[in-house]
């Protein structure tokens, strides 16, 4: 392959498609690229330069020329951006003694037991043991977060594992920035010769102290701009991403790798500036990141050589056995002396540790430079880290969930419902919700809506939903279903909007805010909301209008002895389906799918207040339970109703 612009083509074909696979079929995304790369290169043979160009160069640098070495620079700076982005100073003060313990001693543990494994099992020089070293601190939450939904574990262990990947990319990274910057200084060019260590020392600090000044200038400088309006909306996110290719090239300039301490420095800044828009250029950041990190990693796999995939020695094999089951579960046991943690906690901590892509790019692009700088062992981080990847994304993703549940550290609760907006009506269905075993949180940022809620003792959350704080203090993996409930359309619809990517759109439904004689033009896109909750389509204010009728909420279990045709002849004119308990699982009645009940559902409906001389129904397996919406907080009573989709809407 011989045509740069189908090179280009090929490989963003592959680490999309990768990606895509990965999503659909709920695979690892790493792994899915790196055997994408492996095959499209060393395998089949796709990704190579024609017979005679190129000799003596890996194969990619070859295929792309002069533009290899810069497409990966650039990769690994945004990379090292986004990290120092995600790391807000004020998140850190509200960590517990576990995070904070896992993270200080704890990288600096990882990073010593690291540099001795690599350097006397591995065999690698000091230089590049002690860089290597450094980026295997990095735990990949790209990697991690999956891994935890996947096996729902409990909330301190999930918390542990969560936030020392976040905090921990940004610092391995660092790490390595700092090792090779003194590896340049101590072997560089001519200038260097004859230069004592302190000189080397004190030229490696002032480089250090220009780069994380350009850095810090340079994000407090798109900070105002940001924040003083100077820049519309649509240009901020490309205003960002020059302004980090700019501070990249001028650090850099001033000495060479700098500006990778540079960009980090930068986004370090930037997080810790209270911009409004943060989030939009997180996002942004994000989606150019996946777009790199798609086409570098299958670059870097298809960069690959058979001799690099079948010279992987026993010495290799031993490192990373050491890295698994001795550096890992050393290094969390003694950084957690102290903290109070059980020590089937340290064990699952101390074993789950996957690598992500921060990891491979960090040490391929280093590689590459140590090899360049005549270090010849720098090569071999390549192969050893996509080894690392591999292990340790197979064996933590396939062994979390039998480990968590032998060690009784996976939560018992089912997926429980968030409710988004407290209200009268809400805190009545959260009533119901919470006396049905059914785990349920209610939040809103006014603390007078909350009451009614309080007094229903039903969980509450005080906030505001959408902000950055909520993730650190609201553990979304508790709940499968969003109700946004609030009487606001536009907050209603962002909230679905925000967390649909994690919740999915299935589970995430919104009261209807506006009648059915509005002109859809008055309405918000469809795109950005949830599934409209109740068959009706009922707007708030109406059901409002039926909590303070004195409507109620019943449930009612379906039996063969009363199966759902007589419990429709019971429901009478008026009723609200809400939801159906089948088998655990919640269904939540929507206008977009009904549901339809069957035998052995408990259903529950909202309807009129029965007459109290209404008759008993015959054979009901579970007595009908009814509690007033406006006082959720007393006893259920008995009740004629039950709950059934509504028979004109269709069954689904």
């Amino acid at each position: 392959m011989d045509n740069l612009v189908l090179v280009v083509a090929a490989i963003g074909v592959l680490g999309v498609g990768a990606q895509w696979i990965a999503w659909r079929f709920n695979l690892p995304a790493i792994v899915v690229m790196a055997v994408a790369g492996i095959l499209a290169g060393p395998v089949l043979g796709i990704l190579r330069p024609p017979p005679g160009v190129g000799e003596g160069l890996p194969p990619m640098q070859a295929l792309l020329g002069e533009f290899y070495q810069p497409i990966i620079a650039i990769a690994v700076a945004v990379i090292l951006f986004e990290g120092g982005l995600s790391l807000n100073f004020a998140e850190l003060r509200g960590l517990t003694k576990g995070v904070r313990r896992l993270v200080f001693p704890g990288a600096a543990i990882a990073w010593g037991l690291g540099s001795l494994a690599a350097h006397y099992i591995a065999g690698l020089s000091w230089p590049t043991a002690i860089l290597f070293a450094g980026v295997m601190v990095v735990t990949g939450p790209t990697v991690i977060i999956p891994l935890l939904r996947q096996a729902r574990l409990k909330p301190r262990p999930a918390t542990l594992l969560k936030w020392e990947g976040i905090i921990n990319d940004p610092i391995g990274a660092l790490l390595a920035v700092l090792v090779y910057e003194v590896i340049v200084f101590s072997a560089g060019g001519d200038d260097s010769h004859g230069a004592s260590p302190g000189q080397i020392f004190a030229s490696l600090l002032i480089a250090s102290v220009l780069a994380c000044a350009l850095g810090f200038m340079l994000g407090r400088f798109a900070a105002t701009v940001f924040q003083r309006g100077w820049a519309p909306e649509y240009l901020k996110p490309p205003i960002l991403l020059v302004l980090v290719l700019v501070c990249f090239e001028i650090a850099n300039l001033l000495q060479e790798e700098a500006g990778l301490l540079a960009v980090t420095a930068m986004g370090v800044t930037m997080a810790n500036s209270r911009i409004a828009s943060i989030n939009e250029l997180r996002l942004f950041k994000e989606n150019i990141a996946v777009l790199l990190v798609a086409g570098v990693f299958v670059i870097l796999t298809a960069n690959l050589t058979v001799d690099m995939l079948t010279g992987f020695d026993l010495r290799a094999f031993a490192f990373l056995g050491a890295m698994l089951f001795v550096v890992r579960p050393l290094t969390v046991f003694l950084s957690t002396i102290g903290a109070g943690l059980p020590w089937q906690e340290r064990l699952l901590v101390g074993w789950i540790a996957p690598r992500g892509i921060v990891a491979v790019a960090v040490s391929s692009f280093f590689g590459a430079s140590l090899a360049a700088a005549g270090y010849e062992d720098g090569a071999r981080l390549i192969p050893l880290a996509f080894a690392m990847v591999f292990a340790t994304v197979l064996l933590h993703g396939f062994t979390i969930g039998p480990l968590a549940r032998a060690l009784g550290l996976v939560s018992s609760e089912r997926p429980g419902v968030l409710i988004s907006g407290a209200s009268p009506w809400s805190a009545g269905l959260a009533a119901k919700l919470k006396e049905m075993d059914v785990p349920v949180v209610v939040a809103d940022a006014s603390w007078r809506r909350l009451r009614p809620v309080r007094l229903a003792e039903v969980e509450t959350y005080y906030g505001e939903i959408l902000s950055e704080v909520t993730e650190h203090h609201l553990d979304l993996n508790r709940f499968g279903y969003l109700l946004a409930l609030s009487g606001n359309e536009a907050h209603n619809a962002l909230v679905c909007t925000d967390l649909a990517p994690e919740m999915g759109r299935a589970a995430i439904y919104q009261v209807n805010a506006r009648g059915k004689d509005e002109e859809d033009r008055r309405a918000l896109s469809f795109t950005l909301q949830g599934r409209t909750f109740l068959h009706s389509g009922a707007t708030l204010d109406e059901l409002l209008r039926r909590h303070y009728a004195g409507w109620i909420y019943q449930r009612t279990r379906l039996t063969e002895e009363y199966p759902p045709e007589k419990y429709f002849e019971d429901l009478g004119d008026e009723y609200e389906i809400v939801l159906i308990q089948r088998k655990g699982a919640l269904l939540f009645a929507s206008q977009e799918r009904p549901v339809k009940p069957e035998i052995g559902d408990l259903v529950l409906a909202y309807l009129p207040k029965p007459a109290e001389t209404a008759p008993k129904r015959a054979g009901a397996d579970e007595k009908a339970e009814s509690v007033r919406a406006e006082r959720p907080q007393e006893a259920a009573r008995p009740a004629a109703a039950s709950l059934a989709p509504d028979p004109a809407a269709g069954g689904g």
